[in-house]
């Protein structure tokens, strides 16, 4: 045999190992993210009930859905002439400065997915989660944010990873299994000055939850512009054990030339000046490298290479103003960071300036940080007030 046909042999074996490990990925990937979400194992029957809460079922009831009346329904004018059954009632308003209760189940349980198509402001319009009537939320963020595409209505990306997938146009879907033992509670705050409108759908399943399984959290941060020479924080005050799975950052970049260098920083169980966990740079965090090809064009605008796929991304939103607005998120599912006792992280905003020096910014930072937990969790802080919330249009 010469050594040309040995050598295709070689490709040929490695070519048939490659199709080996991306096959096995297919069963073996969705098994690390999830307890049931493998295609290998949905020919098993499992002691679980099938749930769902929508407009069209506000208790997620067994033989309860699709009940409204001509006289409840939202979409009455539209089903006028079918009458109960059809498409009576498939959404709800929700009117400035009110909170409305989306959903409220009885455990033990598993919140396996949520889609929604929100009509408002995205950064206005506030998702709250409560775990086991405790008082304070263990999961408080916008709702644009929490689905990872935060620039608002009309700026959605389009996202398709293992945890979130944003679909034309605004299709946002959530897959980060969310367990509870006693009673799950969420809720919606229209904190805008106009209407909001809301089709949304929880899908949940009734089903045993180990005493020792964490609960997930998500906690959103905002600074703009973030003060001269100081880092940005992530996430801070966390106590006791878990698995931080996921960052989503909104970058605003308030002024010209390349604005990713700072590194992000993983504080653990005790750390305090150094971090036990420090990254090389912000794009290199979220697994880009060289800028995401950072190009200037002829008229003085920036160009991008966007990319989406099942852990990593980033997108670049057009606007006409003179702030670069970005979306990068980072969803640790092979490779939770793992605390014992405590965990901060913060990130640097670093630019360039002559001489090849580094340059401290004080762009628009706003993120959300994922993780599980063992409850209690320690409060979080206040959110940042409606006009620190909103999103200049300049």
């Amino acid at each position: 045999m010469s050594s040309l046909s040995i050598t295709n042999y070689g490709d040929l074996c490695t070519m048939k190992k490659l199709a080996v490990v991306l096959i096995a990925c297919m069963f073996v990937l969705p098994t690390a993210f999830g307890q049931s979400g493998s295609m290998d194992q949905l020919y098993k029957l499992k002691d679980a009930k099938t749930r769902s809460i929508s407009p069209e079922n506000f208790t997620g009831e067994k033989g309860k859905g699709g009940m409204a009346t001509l006289e409840e329904g939202n979409a009455a004018h539209a089903a006028r002439e079918l009458g109960q059954k059809w498409k009576v009632n498939p959404y709800i308003y929700i009117e400035p400065g009110e909170t409305v209760t989306l959903a409220e189940m009885d455990g033990p349980g598993i919140i396996n997915h949520i889609w929604m198509t929100p009509v408002g402001d995205y950064r206005l319009m506030i998702f709250r989660f409560y775990w086991d009537d405790e008082e304070t939320p263990s999961i408080e963020v916008p709702v644009g944010d929490f689905y990872a595409a935060g620039w608002g209505q009309g700026n959605e990306p389009e996202i398709t990873s293992l945890a979130v997938c944003v679909n034309p146009r605004s299709g946002l879907n959530f897959y980060w299994q969310m367990p509870f033992r006693k009673k799950c509670k969420i809720t919606m705050e229209n904190m805008g000055e106009k209407r909001a409108s809301l089709y949304y759908q929880v899908d949940y399943s009734l089903e045993e939850v180990k005493k020792d399984t964490p609960y997930f959290h998500a906690q959103f941060r905002r600074s703009n512009p973030l003060p001269d020479k100081e880092d940005f924080t992530i996430l801070d005050g966390v106590k006791g054990k878990g698995n931080y799975v996921g960052t989503y950052l909104a970058h605003g970049a308030n002024s010209g030339g390349w604005w990713g260098e700072g590194e992000i920083k993983f504080f653990m169980d005790g750390d305090t000046e150094f971090p036990t966990i420090c990254g090389t740079g912000e794009e290199d965090y979220f697994c880009g490298s060289y800028g995401y090809e950072e190009r200037m064009l002829k008229d003085g605008t920036y160009s991008y290479s966007s990319f989406t796929s099942p852990y990593t991304g980033f997108h670049h939103i057009p606007f006409k103003g003179e702030q670069r607005r970005f979306g990068q998120y980072r969803w640790h599912v092979l490779d939770p960071v793992r605390f014992e006792e405590d965990l901060r992280i913060t990130i640097q905003c670093i630019g360039w300036q002559s001489e090849g020096r580094y340059l401290p910014l004080q762009d628009d930072m706003a993120s959300v940080a994922y993780w599980y937990q063992l409850e209690p969790h320690a409060p979080f802080p206040a959110l940042p007030e409606k006009d620190k919330l909103t999103i200049s249009r300049k």
